[in-house]
């Protein structure tokens, strides 16, 4: 993957990130997502490339959204054979969330972004559409952390691996039911608990980076953004680790199917035979080269959020290579007509 396609992935989230902010604080979470989603897939359409969607909005024949199975990119279009030569071209997986904290959009919340993260053929993990325990952590806890032990013996962990006291960690959980006793558990260790209502991708992110006063993110979420957050991680260097949850009854959302025994059966047809296998970073985003890309919807712990200016847009994107081993801030002014002025702050 050359350092063309890194910039014109760029443009996919910024593109998608402008869309989705035009619709900002209006209520209408579902016009924010389709706007990114079609966003996105235009800007795809015009690279030149052979792309599918692994990780994306569901399987389905002819879904609006960017669906898993679909291939993107101009290489996939019926007149492909003039412009694209199949010996020189690299099949690239793509996982995508065009608007990651739809929610947050709607109601004018910090913490959206548009985000997709790009390897190989085969080099991402093909997560279903279940829940995901998931434990991210700062690269000096990496391999000394692990999913399978208690929240309190993690923050002792995190705490000597930092030279800091548990009281001195913040640790971000989603605010959902079922992390009640988790919540009070870390309360209890003496850490502190952030929560959100959405958008835990950049959660996880933000344990890697010094200066953000996140430690730890612990909990349930979705197993796609999963798979997202640890392509970043994995580049990072920084802790993550992630575990199927595949029974209805711990996550109580009636969104991953009806029985356990069903949704067993359904990971063993995808290949998965050992449903309660916790994944590292590695193992979730295996490709020889990955790419992480992101853009800030509303301002956020990392990135700004898309500001506009008559006759433009600015907006911040995060770019993390395994490839290049960095982690670029982008910043972009966008100059839709002729700009009266051109924001600098």
């Amino acid at each position: 993957m050359d350092s063309t396609l890194g910039l014109e992935i760029i443009e996919v989230v910024e593109r998608a990130a402008i869309a989705s902010a035009k619709w900002m604080g209006k209520g209408e979470k579902n016009t924010a997502d389709h706007v990114a989603v079609e966003a996105m897939r235009e800007r795809m359409n015009q690279i030149h490339m052979r792309g599918k969607i692994v990780i994306g909005e569901g399987e389905r024949d002819e879904a609006p959204m960017l669906y898993i199975g679909e291939e993107v990119g101009i290489c996939t279009q019926p007149d492909a054979k003039a412009v694209c030569n199949p010996d020189e071209l690299v099949e690239i997986d793509i996982a995508v969330d065009p608007c990651e904290g739809t929610n947050l959009v709607a109601y004018g919340q910090p913490g959206s972004m548009a985000v997709l993260a790009i390897s190989e053929k085969g080099g991402l993990f093909a997560a279903p559409d279940f829940y995901m325990k998931k434990l991210a952590a700062p690269p000096a806890a990496k391999n000394h952390v692990d999913i399978n032990k208690s929240a309190t013996e993690n923050l002792k962990i995190i705490s000597e691996c930092l030279d800091r006291s548990i009281e001195e960690l913040v640790v971000i959980v989603m605010d959902r039911s079922r992390h009640k006793e988790l919540i009070q558990e870390i309360r209890n260790a003496g850490a502190r608990v952030r929560l959100i209502t959405d958008g835990d991708v950049s959660a996880a992110i933000s344990c890697a980076f010094s200066g953000t006063n996140i430690h730890a993110l612990m909990g349930i979420g979705a197993a796609p953004e999963g798979v997202i957050s640890a392509a970043a991680m994995r580049c990072l260097g920084g802790h993550f680790q992630g575990q199927l949850i595949y029974d209805p009854e711990v996550v109580k959302t009636g969104l991953i199917g009806e029985s356990k025994e069903g949704n067993v059966q359904r990971l063993k047809d995808m290949g998965i035979e050992d449903p309660d296998r916790a994944y590292n970073a590695e193992e979730l985003a295996n490709g020889e080269t990955v790419l992480f890309a992101a853009c800030g919807i509303t301002p956020g712990t990392l990135m700004n959020g898309v500001r506009f200016f008559h006759g433009g847009a600015r907006t911040q994107s995060l770019v993390i290579s395994s490839q290049s081993k960095t982690a670029r801030f982008v910043d972009t002014v966008h100059m839709f007509e002729q700009p009266k002025y051109i924001q600098l702050h």
